[in-house]
């Protein structure tokens, strides 16, 4: 099955792309070679775009409080394991107790670096980050890659307290929903959302359907879309049937 995450939410979609970002630079970091590692810093400031504003680490630690609060409510409930929510909610304690230590505006460190910020503000040019524009960074990037990792390993560290509280929340929100097997008619599939509330929407479908969904959502009503995903017809709705696994998930 290949699985598609649709958020339906500002909120939601930030976390889900700091999520993608951040296991895109642990991966490039985990390698060797030069060019892995100029993916590595280029991927360091997109966080840092993301990441960087100001109410985010604030809405982060406020959701947590808010689930920690929603899962405490459950401790006499007999069908929950204690054991699994006590590990749970220290999960959440100390994620957010590392962001209320994690002082001012998170990455300004790097923003005070003028030689990342030189990197960046080339990097936003076309081939701007060549020998001749950026000698020092050619210079770093013929160090050794150990010593590379542990400056990029360095930089990142501001910015895992925020990717802890989101891969708690995360994990609450997919593991929130219930899945059900429903079929998209010549590709089509629509369901009246009847007050239903979602944050998220997963579709999931077999690897052999050479199609792709595409999601469109409000509190009234929601719509997908398969499309051909190959060939000429790439983009066209795919018209066939095509049996899919749906979950709404919501905090």
């Amino acid at each position: 099955m290949i699985s598609y995450e649709f958020p339906l939410n500002e909120r939601i979609r930030t976390l889900l792309r700091l999520e993608d970002l951040y296991d895109k630079i642990e991966y490039f970091t985990s390698l060797t070679d030069a060019q892995e590692h100029h993916v590595a810093i280029l991927t360091l400031f997109e966080i840092l775009d993301i990441a960087g504003r100001a109410d985010l680490k604030s809405e982060l630690m406020q959701e947590l409080e808010r689930q920690r609060q929603n899962l405490e409510s459950l401790r006499n409930n007999p069908a929950i394991s204690t054991g699994a929510l006590d590990e749970v909610l220290g999960d959440i304690d100390r994620a957010n107790a590392t962001l209320f230590q994690a002082s001012g505006k998170t990455g300004q460190e790097l923003r005070e670096n003028e030689w990342l910020m030189a990197i960046r503000q080339r990097a936003g040019i076309p081939g701007g980050v060549c020998e001749f524009d950026l000698p020092s960074y050619h210079y770093w990037l013929h160090l050794d890659p150990a010593l590379r990792r542990a400056d990029i390993t360095k930089w990142l560290a501001p910015f895992l307290p925020m990717r802890e509280g989101i891969r708690i929340v995360l994990r609450l929100l997919r593991e929130s929903g219930k899945t059900s097997t429903v079929l998209a008619a010549n590709g089509v599939f629509q369901q009246m959302m009847g007050g239903r509330l979602a944050q998220m929407l997963r579709v999931a479908l077999a690897e052999n359907e050479i199609c792709v969904p595409e999601v469109s959502a409000n509190k009234y009503a929601l719509n997908i879309r398969f499309a051909h995903a190959q060939g000429a017809e790439r983009g066209r709705t795919y018209e066939t049937d095509v049996t899919f696994e749906i979950t709404f998930c919501n905090l």
